[in-house]
């Protein structure tokens, strides 16, 4: 029999529950229909989730259709349990996102959106409540295409030629099929089903029963079932309790089977199992093996942990979907902080995103948390759990850190009969990267077992940052040298000197504070958006008018959490309650008030005695600490940049050397030396003028590798930077965009032909509604329409970044934040205004050579006649006036 894991997903209130309810009713599961209203649902088992009509914890139910078993899990649709839900994705083979017919897409359901893109997960779409009054379908169809894309395709007329053409377009397969046979086989629908080429839609009313069994029926007819390997593995999304305190970890078998009594390895331990689960609704059974493609709950194990990978499985990136917002958890007086605070981390294991701190300078817990919602459910938690009623205090944002500039950090840990050094490569990271750890260290200066310690200790626990003790993120961290002793190392050891080495490299480093920031889509009146825009502008945020239907207008942008986070009822007071603010989490980015909040945090990294960020040294028989910017006066191995740059300089030397035009000028030796070597020296040393941290991150980097004279040439034009910076092309658009994209598609086609070099011109996706990243060519140039999560700026950006040492890279733009970042990956730039200059001048070298040319051709004509022939010439040019 087939068997799929399948997650119901949807934006909160869509009917996501209601239509598993129905599914389950309608596959004979449950005999009688529940209701989240009536308090009865079959899958809204806590008491919690009855009184406040919504999911708050996924759950699984079982049921059979047509010939194939599904596992059923459904998450919750609030915004403030997306942590739950994005854990839940790890283990689905499908997706069914729900959406209201009466309310279209959402700001939730384009997160979800997302998410299924990154997790690469196929998906069906139920279109419910279209039973209701507002519910127009061919509204609804324009409504998926244009925010979620043409690949949405209607399957409730299936078999019409309507319904083939619009497959034929999703994928090339499909097309070539449907123009030699005039229809499409059903296999290659699942396979660009599975493959994310199309999103099967269907359309009705959960709580009516109308529409279900067709979706139910296509859902069966046109998935596929994974393949599973021989061997063992497992992926855990979810630890809870059950009613006897019992520990149960939630995962699903993706290879060979698992039997009551296996053992699993669990991080460092190994685990037995006792007892294996298979749970629909709040009922289970217990077999005694499960097979592959099997979610169940097994007890035993007390270490393991959400997301973590079992047998052949990896551990999971951590959830893109994360608490912005740090809370004090308020205790009554006379409770004891460190009694509850046990119980605290159990909750924690279970909702990893919550993240309980014990503060000891402040004596306060600390908790992490999505929002408002997510506080009243977890008041309640600990109520009935350890009978202990808490408030909670003001939100905080939650900031992080990250490093501008290319840093080797040293640690070196040798108190008597004990010795480690650990050096360390830190490097910035792409942004929502996290950390990344590798190693570049050989075996002959490492032992290969000492080296799996050092990247176990960096993964151990989050590390902090030096400008506020937040949480570093977005940084390449590698292992590049390291040392040990044959007789004094232990363990522990290389455990102190890593942490110390990625201290002292954070201390030399260049740092950046990081804040939150939402995307937003405000809809509001088209009188407010004067007002609306303001507001956004002193919240440092960025806003443009993205449509305007009718009276009203859609404005889209990014602004930081801190200042946006309560504006939804500054929308409802001044547009009398007709504006719609819907927000999500776009990630983090430079901090706008960053010496603010660093001065009023008031971190001192040389202060916290649990994150050193000096070094221990022996001489004499005694350890003594060396503080962080004396470190590598003192260190035993040679410092692995420096190192590097020797080699750079070598190889550069032996392929400059027979020619006099590849030498190395004095200045650029100097920036070979100001960009390496002396960047990691300490700050308070005199070896190098300390820089303000905006000055490293936006300033320019200068890259001396390869000569980029006989690179070949790109020219990068930010599309609608261009249009609207240029006059006539920002009046044509105010009218006709496309006319405007068109006429500039137009001009920069002519100037290749005269520039004769590869020219690519980006466009941000919200102008071209509803599209993915596609690329296409216009006769000689090459156009690139990003996705709607990225802008122009960002592939431009990562083009140059990514090229810089292929291409000579040219980008023309007028924004001057992208022409600072673009300095320093290394390009040139030019500005709308220059680049109209050198088309213009371009055009009028040609237009000139044309008629000199044309001019030589008549003069040399002429030199060719007789005179008599010339006379002849004459009379007939005259009688022809005449």
């Amino acid at each position: 029999m087939k068997k799929l894991v399948i997650g119901i997903l949807a934006h909160v209130d869509a009917g996501k529950t209601t239509l598993s309810e129905s599914m389950l009713f309608l596959s004979g599961k449950i005999r009688k229909l529940g209701r989240v209203d009536n308090k009865d649902a079959y899958l809204d088992t806590f008491e919690l989730e009855k009184v406040r009509g919504i999911t708050i914890f996924s759950k699984q139910a079982i049921l059979e259709v047509d010939g194939t078993e599904i596992t059923l899990l459904d998450t919750p649709g609030h915004v403030d349990f997306s942590a739950e839900m994005e854990r839940t994705l790890q283990v689905l083979d499908y997706a069914v996102l729900v959406i209201s017919g009466t309310d279209g897409v959402q700001g939730h359901t384009k997160t979800l959106w997302r998410l299924f893109e990154i997790y690469k997960i196929p998906v069906f779409l139920f279109i419910n409540k279209m039973d209701q009054k507002g519910a127009d379908r061919e509204n609804v169809k324009s409504n998926l295409r244009n925010q979620l894309g043409g690949s949405c395709v209607d399957f409730s007329d299936q078999g019409s030629e309507g319904f083939c053409e619009q497959l034929a377009m999703c994928d090339e397969p499909m097309f070539e099929s449907f123009l030699e046979n005039g229809k499409i086989d059903s296999e290659l629908i699942r396979k660009a089903i599975r493959n994310r080429k199309v999103f099967p839609c269907f359309y009705g009313s959960a709580l009516k029963l109308e529409g279900v069994e067709e979706f139910m029926k296509g859902f069966a007819e046109y998935s596929i079932a994974p393949t599973y390997p021989k061997m063992f593995g497992a992926k855990i999304f979810k630890i809870t309790r059950d009613e006897q305190g019992n520990r149960l970890t939630h995962m699903k078998i993706t290879g060979g089977h698992l039997k009551v009594k296996d053992a699993i390895i669990s991080g460092d331990t190994e685990e037995k199992i006792n007892q294996i689960r298979v749970y629909s609704g709040q009922k289970y059974e217990a077999p005694s093996e499960v097979e592959a493609g099997t979610v169940c709950a097994v007890t035993g194990p007390i270490k393991t942990r959400p997301g973590e990978g079992l047998g052949i499985e990896e551990i999971s990136n951590a959830p893109i979907l994360e608490p912005v917002l740090t809370y004090q958890v308020v205790l009554p007086e006379g409770c004891d902080p460190r009694m509850i605070f046990p119980g605290l981390r159990q909750i924690e294991e279970e909702e990893p995103e919550l993240h309980f701190v014990w503060k000891e300078a402040l004596q306060e817990i600390h908790a992490r948390i999505m929002g408002e919602v997510q506080i009243e459910i977890l008041q309640s938690m600990i109520q009935s759990r350890f009978d202990v009623e808490v408030t909670f205090g003001e939100g905080r944002i939650v900031y992080k850190e990250t490093i501008a500039n290319v840093v080797e950090g040293v640690g070196h840990f040798e108190p008597l009969r004990h010795y480690a050094e650990v050096h360390l490569l830190l490097e910035p990271g792409e942004p929502g990267s996290g950390l990344v750890i590798t190693s570049n260290c050989s075996e002959d200066d490492l032992g290969k077992s000492w080296q799996r310690l050092v990247i176990s200790h960096l993964k151990e626990k989050p590390h902090k940052g030096v400008l506020t003790g937040s949480e570093i993120t977005d940084l390449n961290i590698t292992l590049v040298s390291g040392k040990a002793h044959n007789k004094h190392t232990e363990g522990g050891d290389f455990r102190e000197a890593t942490f110390r080495a990625l201290r002292q490299g954070l201390k030399e480093a260049e740092s950046i504070l990081l804040e939150p920031y939402y995307d937003f889509r405000l809809e509001l009146p088209e009188k407010m958006v004067g007002r609306a825009m303001t507001d956004i502008e002193k919240m440092h945020g960025l806003s443009e008018i993205s449509q305007i239907e009718g009276e009203n207008a859609i404005l889209t942008g990014s602004a930081p959490v801190s200042t946006m986070r309560n504006y939804q009822r500054d929308v409802i007071a001044y547009t009398k309650g007709l504006g719609r603010l819907l927000t999500t989490l776009k990630g983090y980015g430079p901090c706008h008030d960053a010496m603010e909040v660093i001065k009023e945090i008031g971190y001192d990294s040389e202060s916290d005695l649990e994150n050193p960020t000096g070094s221990v040294f022996c001489k004499n028989g005694t350890g003594y600490l060396v503080e962080w910017n004396q470190v590598k006066e003192n260190m035993h191995l040679e410092p692995y940049l420096k190192k590097k740059v020797q080699m750079s300089e070598l190889n550069e030397g032996s392929e400059n050397a027979p020619s006099n035009s590849g030498s190395i000028s004095l200045e650029e030796i100097d920036q070979i030396f100001n960009t390496t070597f002396f960047a990691n020296q300490g700050k308070k040393t005199v070896w190098r003028k300390q820089k303000s941290a905006s000055d490293s991150f936006f300033g320019s980097t200068t890259y001396v590798g390869k000569r980029k004279d006989n690179l070949e040439e790109y020219l990068l034009v930010d599309g609608y930077n261009i249009i609207f910076s240029w006059p006539e092309l920002k009046t044509l658009a105010d009218s006709n965009m496309d006319g405007a994209r068109a006429k500039l598609m137009d001009m920069l086609s002519n100037y290749q032909g005269i520039r004769k070099c590869e020219i690519i011109v980006v466009f941000d996706a919200y102008r071209v509604a509803g599209r993915r990243e596609e690329f296409a060519d216009y006769h000689n140039i090459h156009l690139v329409f990003t996705s709607e999560a990225q802008t122009a700026d960002h592939y431009i950006e990562k083009f140059a970044h990514q090229n810089q040492d292929k291409y000579k890279i040219i980008v023309a733009t007028s924004d001057g934040m992208q022409q600072m970042i673009i300095r320093g990956a290394g390009a040139e730039l030019l500005s709308s205004r220059e680049l109209r200059e050198e088309i213009d001048s371009a055009n009028e070298r040609i237009k000139e050579e044309y008629q000199r040319q044309n001019e030589s051709k008549k003069s040399a004509f002429e030199d060719a006649l007789t005179s008599d022939e010339k006379g002849r010439m004459d009379d007939m040019i005259n009688k022809s006036k005449s």
